[in-house]
């Protein structure tokens, strides 16, 4: 299958189980007593993960499907937790405890009130490191949830419930969207990492075949680096090696001292 296909594949999938966890949640599937473990709200959150850890190792196809995918509009989808503010108000409220709705609360906010500034400014080799640690930072955010919304009967026995978790239509937090944004840091963590083997350690290092054309004028280098910074900013992968963008260039170069000699 090419990249289309499964771009379709991959959006019926994601609507499938979206439907899965509605219906699931409005049968109480995943309602659990605060005395409980949320064994089938854990399955739900882990469930998407593992499927796409093992379909991206067996799958080639999958692989490069997922690697062309623009990490700037995948950063861009974080931006919608900035309505984890809602956690801080059921916190205040009393409808959640504090060790888990400030935790998550704040998290949220943080990570999508940045999230627009990240895919348009650090989502490109040169702010590889920031990107890939604001990644990170929303990697964390989504564990400690998960962590305190599980152990906060351990931490706090006598407290307020977290069952409201386990309900619609909070459930669809843990059981779609946790999984969903933790696989979305994951693909660009891993885009952000190949881009660190594959590019040249220097932006603007000139390759082989420009070392052997350092006489060129001014308006060919020009040239040259107008096609680095198209192919750098190309809306299919941000993290394009230059290698592409130089070979561009000389190619356009190389037609250019033809026609001039014919």
């Amino acid at each position: 299958m090419d990249n289309a296909k499964y771009g379709k594949l991959t959006a019926g999938l994601i609507a499938a189980w979206f439907v899965f966890t509605l219906v699931a949640s409005a049968q109480h599937v995943f309602r659990t007593d605060f005395s409980r473990p949320a064994i089938f709200l854990g399955l739900a959150a882990l469930t998407p993960i593992v499927v796409f850890a093992v379909w991206f190792a067996a799958s080639k196809g999958f692989r490069q499907f997922v690697e062309s995918l623009n990490v700037g509009t995948l950063t861009f989808v974080q931006s919608w937790r900035i309505a984890g503010y809602v956690f801080l108000v059921l916190y205040v409220y009393s409808i959640l405890p504090g060790v888990f709705a400030l935790s998550a609360g704040w998290g949220d906010v943080f990570i999508g009130a940045t999230a627009p500034f990240v895919a348009l400014r650090l989502a490109n080799p040169e702010h590889r490191k920031s990107f890939i640690l604001w990644q990170v930072l929303g990697i964390l955010d989504l564990v400690l949830a998960v962590t305190f919304g599980t152990t906060a009967r351990l931490i706090a026995p006598h407290g307020i419930s977290t069952t409201p978790l386990t309900v619609l239509p909070l459930s669809l937090i843990p059981t779609f969207a946790v999984p969903l944004l933790l696989i979305l840091h994951l693909i660009c963590i891993g885009q952000a990492r190949r881009a660190r083997a594959s590019a040249n350690p220097c932006p603007l290092a000139p390759s082989k075949r420009q070392a052997a054309t350092q006489g060129r004028s001014e308006p060919l280098f020009s040239l040259q680096l107008f096609f680095a910074f198209v192919a750098a900013t190309s809306r299919r992968a941000p993290f394009l090696p230059r290698r592409r963008a130089y070979f561009l260039a000389d190619l356009a170069l190389s037609k250019e001292a033809k026609a001039k000699t014919t």
